[in-house]
């Protein structure tokens, strides 16, 4: 198949999605807004780029002529918007068919309901799909109430994880107990609350006999609320447990997360519509300890693999924290089972024959 994406030259979905489908065999073309180029995850040498001139916001309208030149020249078999927003109505206005948008969180849950509108634009770009992919089944309900459409008319294509390289693995690990965070840092994804958990579990949980104990709380990515989180730290004085490791390339993920005896998952909003850390985090057998935002709660299987905890409430994280480091043998349980969810559901092999599939499916219906 050729396969021409919409997507983010920047964003790690972007890269694992282009690159596994043309390691399957594709032919894979990806077109990213002049602003969004290519960082620090790599895409393979068989996938072609193509920077379109003008960069976003107002990209997503200028750009459409350079798109409709490179369509016309590629004929891509299937045309596949990331994010409905604005590389949705990129999409639109290229009047192309056979076209799916998939829908990733913020662009359905968030951004339709900041403005009228917004609103009509995602209306309008979600309508004119020939059809519509979710990460989760939670997001496809979500998405069905904006254009009044079945969720089950939905595909679900899940973020899942390389098994083989998300997987339990002997490394060094440093002495006492470690916690971590893998995502970015802004509001909607809560680290304030893993620290203030941590500040409740240190202050507040721990015996005077285990004051000593080492207690470290690691936490990777980037975002604008870096230095709040900074400051809180400090604020806390937990400066000796709390470390911000920056932003980490995906390739190093699986290391880190060995590092890891538990994983916090802590965003506070809905739009947290899958969790591809926490997906990660179970795939290594790391217990995760997650807030009940509509992705994680499926992830988790509404607890059954992985701990829930109602969001922003920093006390009952910190006291299913102290009952895992408590409890080596439930950690190590809550682990395997979690690893087999993720064997189930979220091996990413699977995952992208089933958005092969989808593909197929879409063109043969469209060109009937």
């Amino acid at each position: 198949m050729k396969i021409l994406l919409l997507a983010s030259g920047t964003d790690i979905h972007s890269v694992r999605w282009a690159n596994q489908l043309s390691r399957n065999g594709n032919t894979v073309h990806l077109c990213y807004v002049s602003n969004q180029k290519p960082s620090m995850d790599k895409f393979d040498d068989n996938v072609y780029l193509h920077e379109l001139k003008f960069p976003a916001p107002f990209g997503y309208y200028l750009n459409v002529y350079q798109l409709k030149q490179i369509i016309k020249n590629i004929k891509p078999d299937v045309l596949n918007s990331h994010y409905a927003s604005g590389y949705g109505t990129l999409g639109r206005l290229t009047g192309y068919s056979p076209y799916l948008i998939s829908v990733y969180g913020g662009d359905v849950y968030d951004f339709p309901y900041l403005s009228r509108t917004n609103m009509r634009i995602i209306r309008k770009n979600l309508k004119a799909a020939d059809s519509i992919a979710s990460t989760s089944y939670a997001m496809a309900q979500q998405t069905s109430k904006l254009i009044d459409c079945r969720a089950e008319d939905i595909y679900i294509t899940p973020f899942g994880v390389d098994i083989k390289q998300f997987c339990k693995r002997s490394v060094n690990k440093r002495d006492g107990i470690v916690i971590g965070s893998i995502k970015k840092l802004s509001p909607k994804y809560g680290i304030k609350y893993g620290i203030l958990a941590i500040n409740y579990l240190v202050n507040n949980l721990l015996a005077e006999n285990e004051k000593n104990m080492k207690i470290k709380y690691l936490i990777y990515g980037e975002g604008p609320e870096r230095s709040e989180l900074e400051q809180l730290v400090k604020d806390l004085n937990l400066q000796n447990i709390v470390e911000f490791k920056g932003r980490i390339p995906n390739n190093l993920v699986p290391q880190a997360l060995n590092q890891f005896d538990i994983f916090l998952g802590t965003s506070v909003l809905d739009s947290e519509s899958f969790g591809v850390a926490v997906v990660e985090a179970m795939a290594c057998e790391v217990p995760v300890i997650v807030t009940d935002v509509d992705g994680f709660k499926e992830v988790v299987d509404s607890g059954k693999a992985g701990i829930m905890v109602p969001r922003k409430d920093y006390e009952a994280m910190a006291k299913q924290i102290y009952k895992l480091i408590k409890d080596s043998d439930l950690r190590i349980k809550l682990g395997k089972v979690e690893r087999d969810r993720v064997l189930e559901k979220y091996n990413w092999i699977n995952n992208v024959r089933e958005m092969e599939d989808i593909y197929s499916k879409l063109i043969t219906r469209v060109k009937k």
